[in-house]
């Protein structure tokens, strides 16, 4: 016969769980609050933690550090892509050629380098390797070099796949936009232009 207190474990370890969610759900508003208002190169984590309502101990031990705290914020956009790519319709899912598949690819990598270059670059920026110490990258490289190779098997798609994309870093992104005025459409337009010229489509 199960006893009253046999159940004490699991609602403790809920309880927990249910504050660790909370406490999640704060430190990530609080960053995106923070980055709006002065971007994620300006804040540091004991801002975020005064923001959030906790402690700073607690952003380190879920996140890491300030780098995780920031990539956090757009996982869930990058997730979103990812199954796109691999599940959703055509042309960024499967069934359409190769080169449509790259453009609509590349379209969808700079709308998401738009909506989060500031958040991306201060995340980056903190990081031991900058943009390559991300799995997102490689998600990304990866993508970019089975359709190239699908493009022309000719193509040195391993190599061309991190040129492609690399116009796409959060840092030369915000330097073309704020520095340089360069508007969104502008430079969407000339990655796909030069992913269509070295891929010869």
């Amino acid at each position: 016969m199960a006893r009253a207190s046999d159940a004490l474990p699991a609602v403790g370890w809920q309880s927990q769980r249910q504050a660790a969610a909370r406490n999640e759900t704060a430190i990530l508003d609080a960053a995106r609050k923070l980055v709006a208002a002065g971007g994620g190169d300006r804040i540091d984590v004991r801002q975020i933690a005064a923001e959030a309502g906790v402690g700073v101990g607690t952003i380190y031990r879920r996140f890491g550090d300030k780098a995780g705290v920031l990539a956090a914020l757009v996982g869930e956009d990058e997730r979103v892509l990812q199954d796109a790519l691999i599940g959703g319709d055509p042309p960024l899912g499967p069934g359409a050629p190769a080169p449509e598949r790259l453009e609509a690819f590349l379209r969808a990598l700079c709308r998401l380098t738009a909506d989060h270059a500031d958040s991306l670059a201060a995340a980056q920026a903190t990081a031991a390797d900058g943009r390559y110490a991300f799995g997102s990258y490689e998600a990304w490289r990866l993508h970019a070099r089975v359709l190239i190779a699908d493009i022309d098997p000719r193509l040195d798609a391993d190599w061309l796949a991190d040129l492609v994309i690399a116009p796409l870093s959060p840092a030369l992104y915000r330097r073309q936009r704020d520095q340089r005025g360069m508007t969104p459409s502008r430079i969407e337009a000339n990655v796909v232009d030069c992913a269509r010229r070295v891929t010869r489509i």
